[in-house]
């Protein structure tokens, strides 16, 4: 994309005011990700979340965006930015190097995956907690109270949505991610989004346990790639006149044929951790699935592929230090102390993970029909009212995303109504 075209200098004038405030001299094209959901609205694509556990992430999927010029988010969860070394302070910064290596002209959002919400506690320290992670640069935000009963769960996540400022993105959770067999149901979505709208809160995405499972699929274990694209399509087709669509957790593992139909069911976020960590790590992995191969109750590295040999024995010993068995998900928590170590390799090292990291993300993109998808949100973003114009402008809020009139289930809540 050029970077000195009038499109995207608009683009840049028109970015959200945190963007502005931290990277207004910078041609950064980091968007909304309320502006990216609109535009895989309008394409009827997938945009690929990932999951930057170490900021090579970040480098190959920008990448992969740029050469296919497709709107991406770049994610992390609250519980990862315990146990990895990119975090909610240093990603945005990683995410204006590489911007900047590749000449800029990706357009990005930055979403804040699964924000765990287990009470009231949790919503308190997240008003101020969101607000850093917000001025920082971040563009999206996942609320996740959804291991709460339904109405708990509906409270918490209106509460600290009330704190996000709505010309970002936002993601709503209803049902636990379980695995197989663990579905949600329309009526609960229903009963949700329609109790979020009446209390004034429009989200972009609504996730879902419709299957899927984070991680590592075992199959000795018994586990198996089980996403119900037919309850999904049907909740999709329950919430799409409230403006929602669907945010699919747990693609690590899941057949690339099977995620090229995903679009169909309502499907327009797609989120990819597992299988970017096992490329760094260089882990033997399934080619149509990105599920790491278990052999004898151990992960299998590949020589010549991810980090070096030596490394991933350094990884192992640690793992072994604490427990954790060699088909753990707990692996995961090897990307803090090992972060730098991986950022110092040699540029002979990284650059081959990094261009394996792309190659998955162009398939991915691919997949998700998103190519061509940053032209869309300059578009969008090019027709909604400037806030920056004239007073007598008007300034979109979410519920605007439904056109005149109130949205299904609510609108906009009545004095004395809808008290707890």
């Amino acid at each position: 994309m050029d970077v000195a075209s009038k499109a995207y200098q608009n683009l840049l004038k028109r970015r959200p005011l945190n963007v502005r405030a931290r990277f207004g001299n910078e041609p950064l094209g980091l968007v909304s990700g309320r502006d990216i959901a609109s535009a895989m609205n309008e394409a009827g694509a997938i945009a690929l979340a990932a999951n930057a556990r170490n900021a090579l992430v970040i480098k190959g999927v920008l990448k992969a965006a740029k050469k296919l010029d497709a709107a991406v988010l770049l994610e992390l969860a609250k519980s990862e930015s315990t146990y990895c070394g990119a975090t909610y302070e240093n990603i945005p910064d990683y995410a204006l190097q590489y911007s900047a290596e590749l000449g800029h002209g990706v357009v990005f959002g930055l979403h804040v995956d699964h924000y765990g919400i287990k009470g009231p506690d949790d919503v308190l320290k997240g008003a101020a907690h969101l607000g850093h992670v917000l001025a920082r640069g971040f563009t999206s935000v996942a609320l996740d109270a959804s291991h709460l009963p339904d109405y708990e769960n509906l409270r918490a996540t209106r509460d600290l949505a009330d704190w996000i400022p709505s010309g970002l993105g936002l993601e709503v959770e209803v049902g636990e991610i379980k695995g197989a067999g663990e579905l949600s149901t329309v009526e609960e979505a229903l009963y949700f989004i329609g109790g979020l709208n009446a209390w004034g809160v429009f989200p972009d995405y609504l996730a879902i346990s419709n299957g899927s499972l984070h991680g590592t699929y075992d199959p000795a274990a018994g586990q198996v790639e089980g996403i119900d694209l037919a309850r999904t399509g049907e909740i999709a087709d329950a919430i799409a006149p409230y403006g929602v669509s669907i945010a699919q957790h747990g693609i690590s593992g899941t057949p690339l044929d099977k995620v090229g139909t995903f679009r169909n069911y309502g499907i327009r976020k797609g989120n990819v951790a597992t299988l970017f960590q096992n490329v760094i790590f260089g882990l033997k992995m399934d080619p149509a699935t990105g599920n790491a191969v278990i052999q004898d109750g151990s992960y299998v590295k590949e020589p010549g592929r991810g980090i070096p040999t030596d490394l991933w024995n350094q990884i192992v010993a640690w793992c072994d230090a604490k427990g954790y068995g060699r088909k753990s998900g707990d692996y995961k928590k090897a990307n803090l102390p090992f972060h730098d170590p991986i950022l110092d390799l040699p540029p002979s090292v990284q650059e081959p993970i990094v261009e394996e990291i792309a190659w998955w993300a162009e398939r991915f993109l691919v997949a998700f029909g998103a190519a061509g998808t940053a032209e869309r949100v300059m578009e969008i973003v090019a027709r909604r009212p400037d806030h920056n114009a004239a007073p007598e402008r008007t300034i979109l809020h979410r519920r605007d995303a439904f056109g005149p009139g109130a949205a299904p289930g609510g609108g906009v809540k009545g004095e004395g109504d809808y008290s707890d």
